[in-house]
C-alpha cells in the first residue's frame, strides 16, 4: 500500500472521523481509523460500533492498493502538525506504515483491515432529500432538550417524523420540549417516526458546516444513513417508540402573552444571577400589564425586574430560568408569544407569525 497525498485533503475528513471514536476502547482496533486504498480513490472509516463516519478521497498519485488500520489520534496529531499544503508519503511495509513529509519520518503499529469490525445495517427502504441548512436549523432548535443519561432510554434522543411532504423533529427531557417542522423539498409518500440516539445527532449536526450542500437521508427502523458530498454518516437508531407529546398541545390555554423577545431575555439573565444555583428557579408574577420577573437564594439575596406587557389577567407561575433562556434565545422574531396552560400544567413560546419552531416548557414548585 502506497500513496501520496496533501495534508489539506486528508485533514478535514480525518477531523470529522476521529471525532467519533471512543478514546477508551474494549477492542484495541477501533481506537484505528480503517483505510482502503484503490486505484484512484482512499477510503477512511472510523466506529464505535453505534455510529460511522466514512469519508472518501480523490487520490492522484496511487502506486500500491491496500487496506491497513492505523492509529486514528495520532494519525491525526501528525497530520495537524505538519506544515500547511504538505504533501504526506504513506507506505506500508508488513505491519507498520510509514509516514514520510519533508525531512519528517514517522512509523506507525498497523493492525489487519480484515479484523475491523463491519458495521451491521439492514436494508434502507426510506429515504428523502433534504437542504443540510434546513436540517442544520432544525437541529439547532431541538437538540438542547434532549435528556442526557435519562433512564427513559427514548428521551436521550432526537425524534425525527417524516409524514408525506412535511419533516417534524421532536426532542425532550421531560421537563420541556422543543418542535421544528417545516416542507420538504418534495413529497416522500410514506410516514415514519425514528429516533436518533444523542451522539448520533450531535455528531451529525457538526458534520452541517455547508448550508448549501444537499442531503441525502436514508434510514430503515434500526439504521439511519446521510450522505454529505464525499462523507456519509451511518448510526443505529433508539429501539423504542417516542411519546405522543401533541396532547400537550391539544389542552386549554389562557390568552396568549406578547413580550419583547430581546427585553424579556435580558431580564431573565440578570435575574437568574440571584436564583439558586441548583434549582434556577423564578417566578413570573402576571398581573393587569405588568409582568414581574424575581428571583432569590438560600443566601436571602433577591433579585426582581418589571416589565410592561398588554394583559388584563392575574397569576403567579415558577419555571427553572435556564429553560426560559434557552425557549426566548431560538427564537427570531423580535416578539414572543407566551401561552400558559389554563391549569397551570405548562407553558408554550412560540413567534407571532405562523413559524416552524414551537417550545413548551413545565413549571416548577418553588
Amino acid at each position: 500500500m502506497k500513496f501520496i497525498i496533501n495534508r489539506e485533503q486528508l485533514l478535514i475528513p480525518l477531523q470529522q472521523i476521529v471525532s467519533v471514536i471512543e478514546k477508551r476502547q474494549t477492542m484495541p482496533i477501533l481506537s484505528n481509523v480503517f483505510m482502503k486504498l484503490t486505484s484512484d480513490n482512499l477510503e477512511l472509516i472510523g466506529t464505535d460500533l453505534e455510529i460511522q463516519i466514512m469519508a472518501n478521497i480523490k487520490i492522484d498519485i496511487s502506486t500500491e492498493p491496500g487496506e491497513t488500520t492505523i492509529p486514528a489520534r495520532k494519525l491525526l496529531d501528525i497530520c495537524r502538525l505538519l506544515p500547511s499544503q504538505a504533501e504526506i508519503k504513506f507506505e506500508l511495509t508488513n505491519d507498520k506504515m510509514k509516514v514520510l513529509s519533508g525531512r519528517s519520518r514517522f512509523s506507525l503499529s498497523t493492525l489487519p483491515a480484515e479484523n475491523y469490525p463491519e458495521f451491521s445495517e439492514t436494508p434502507l427502504e426510506n429515504q428523502f432529500d433534504i437542504n443540510a441548512g434546513l436540517l442544520k436549523v432544525a437541529l439547532e432548535k431541538t437538540v438542547f432538550c434532549m435528556a442526557n443519561q435519562d433512564v427513559r432510554y427514548y428521551l436521550n434522543g432526537l425524534m425525527l417524523n417524516i409524514s408525506n411532504s412535511k419533516i417534524r423533529i421532536v426532542a425532550s427531557d421531560g421537563h420541556r420540549l422543543s418542535v421544528y417542522e417545516n416542507e420538504l423539498q418534495s413529497p416522500t409518500g410514506y410516514e415514519a417516526r425514528i429516533i436518533i440516539p444523542r451522539k448520533g445527532v450531535m455528531e451529525l449536526l457538526r458534520l452541517l458546516d455547508d448550508p448549501e450542500t444537499d442531503l441525502l437521508v436514508q434510514f430503515s427502523s434500526n439504521n439511519i444513513k446521510v450522505a454529505i458530498k464525499n462523507i456519509v454518516f451511518s448510526a443505529k437508531l433508539v429501539d423504542a417508540r417516542y411519546p405522543d407529546f401533541n396532547k400537550v398541545f391539544l389542552q386549554d390555554f389562557r390568552n396568549p402573552i406578547y413580550v419583547q423577545r430581546q427585553i424579556l431575555k435580558d431580564a431573565l439573565t440578570r435575574v437568574a444571577i440571584l436564583s439558586n444555583e441548583k434549582y434556577k428557579g423564578i417566578s413570573l408574577e402576571i398581573s393587569p400589564n405588568s409582568l414581574k420577573i424575581s428571583a432569590h437564594n438560600p443566601e436571602h439575596e433577591e433579585a426582581e425586574e418589571e416589565l410592561f406587557i398588554e394583559y388584563q389577567d392575574e397569576l403567579t407561575i415558577s419555571f427553572n430560568a435556564q429553560y426560559l433562556l434557552d425557549a426566548v434565545s431560538n427564537m427570531d422574531s423580535e416578539l414572543a408569544v407566551i401561552s400558559i396552560a389554563s391549569n397551570l400544567s405548562s407553558c408554550i413560546f412560540e413567534e407571532p407569525v405562523a413559524q416552524p419552531y414551537r417550545y413548551i416548557v413545565m413549571p416548577m414548585r418553588l
